[in-house]
C-alpha cells in the first residue's frame, strides 16, 4: 500500500516494524510541538517530512539503515514509492498549517490539526496502515503494492 515494491515476503516481514520508525519519531515530535503550542517545533519538523516526500526515503530512516540493520543483518529500507512520498508531502503541509495556526493565535485549531495528525501517525505506528498512502491509492485507483516497480 505504501509503494514498496520488489521485496520478498521475508524482507517485508523483516522491515515491518522498522518502516514505522520514522512515523513514530515524527508523531512524538509533532505531538510535543502540538502539546506545547510551538510553531517553531512544528516548522522545524517540516523539512524532515519534505525530505521524505522528495528524496529516496526519510532522513530518520538513516537510524535504521546505517546502524540497526547492520546489527540485525536485515535489508535496507527500500526507496519510497509514490504513496509514501505523498504521505510525507501531506505531513509537510499539515505541519506548516498546524504551526501557522499556533503562530496566528488560533490554539484550538492548532491542537485539532496537530492531534489529528498525531492520531493518523499513531494508526500507522500501531497497525502498519498508512492512511495517507491508502488515500493516495484510492485517489489514483492503484491497488496492490506488489505491482511492477515505479519510476522515481
Amino acid at each position: 500500500m505504501q509503494g514498496f515494491t520488489g521485496l520478498s515476503d521475508q524482507d517485508l516481514w523483516d522491515l515491518n516494524y522498522w518502516l514505522r520508525l520514522s512515523p513514530f519519531l515524527c508523531a512524538v515530535w509533532a505531538g510535543a510541538g502540538t502539546l506545547l503550542g510551538s510553531p517553531a517545533l512544528l516548522w522545524a519538523l517540516a523539512p524532515f517530512a519534505a525530505a521524505g516526500a522528495l528524496l529516496r526515503g526519510h532522513p530518520f530512516d538513516a537510524i535504521y539503515d546505517h546502524v540497526v540493520r547492520h546489527l540485525l543483518g536485515s535489508p535496507r529500507i527500500p526507496r519510497y514509492g509514490r504513496p509514501r512520498r505523498f504521505a510525507c508531502g501531506l505531513a509537510t503541509l499539515w505541519l506548516l498549517g498546524t504551526g501557522w495556526a499556533f503562530h496566528a493565535g488560533l490554539p484550538a485549531l492548532g491542537r485539532v490539526l496537530g492531534f489529528f495528525m498525531v492520531g493518523v501517525q499513531a494508526v500507522q505506528v500501531t497497525t502498519g496502515l498508512c492512511l495517507p498512502s491508502l488515500t493516495y491509492q484510492r485517489l489514483t485507483r492503484r491497488t496492490g503494492a506488489r505491482s511492477a516497480p515505479e519510476e522515481t
